[in-house]
């Protein structure tokens, strides 16, 4: 087997980096940043969105695994307490993984060039400045004119980060969709919008057609920012269910309504 550790640095992931290094030398896994079977992110989510978008081009051949250094994550599995039993699993390894959705973006600019993307969570669009206008289209039907801050289309792990903050449902990652939730819609007796969240099938998918020649910023899972470029001006954005997943090596992988639990409700029994 071959690993990557990919750390945010801090000092306790340090600590963590270490202490994981030295349990690796016990074995006969293999340290390989450019073509890893596994990665281990040390940190938290945000440490793992950033590493699952720097190894996106090769996400069909990659399993992660999450070592959390503070609060307990959606996706990091193991408490930096637990690095032995962690690297005992990757000994053993017989490929066993866990794999939820993606959604896949497609910018089409004016000039008509594109650019693609993919999303763990969630991506958004909003307008540097004013109202963002934008026709919504769900499998090429006109459903409404959004008129608003900004729309967000997540997946369904990621319905409980930026899309749960916007008003939109938790969904079980088992029902493979998209979920649009509308950043603070106008709603008056002129301009109207469903004002609800909208959840689609893995078979729909979704295009926001602009009204605007404004310039308008477009992100995945907060960390990487599109058209920038004064000079290109978006046209139109396609969502839909990438044919790609993420994986997760199920040496011990917490359930996704266990982690709900814990993050929003504090356990309760």
């Amino acid at each position: 087997m071959k690993v990557s550790i990919y750390s945010n640095h801090t000092d306790d992931s340090n600590r963590v980096c270490e202490s994981i290094m030295n349990e690796l030398n016990k074995t006969n896994i293999k340290i390989d940043d450019e073509n890893p079977d596994v990665v281990i992110t040390i940190g938290g989510d945000g440490t793992l969105l950033s590493a699952f978008h720097h190894y996106a081009h090769q996400i069909d051949n990659i399993r992660f695994v999450g070592v959390h250094t503070g609060h307990l994550g959606f996706y990091t599995d193991w408490r930096d307490f637990e690095v032995s039993e962690m690297v005992e699993g990757l000994a053993s390894d017989n490929g066993q993984k866990i794999s939820y959705p993606l959604v896949c973006v497609d910018i089409i600019y004016t000039d008509g060039t594109v650019d693609n993307f993919t999303a763990l969570n969630e991506s958004t669009v909003k307008k540097i400045e004013n109202t963002m206008v934008c026709d919504i289209y769900i499998k090429g039907e006109l459903f409404e004119r959004f008129r608003g801050d900004g729309l967000c289309v997540s997946t369904p792990t990621g319905s409980t980060g930026y899309n749960k903050s916007v008003g939109g449902a938790v969904i079980d990652p088992s029902l493979v969709g998209l979920q649009l939730g509308e950043i603070a819609s106008i709603n008056n007796r002129i301009f109207r919008t469903l004002g609800s969240p909208i959840i689609v099938g893995k078979d729909q998918y979704l295009d926001l057609v602009l009204n605007t020649d404004e310039q308008l910023i477009v992100s995945a899972d907060n960390l990487q920012a599109h058209n920038m470029d004064n000079k290109k001006k978006i046209a139109k954005i396609h969502y839909e269910i990438s044919p790609h997943q993420i994986s997760f090596a199920r040496y011990r992988h917490t359930s996704f309504w266990k982690r709900v639990d814990e993050a929003f409700i504090g356990g309760i029994k």
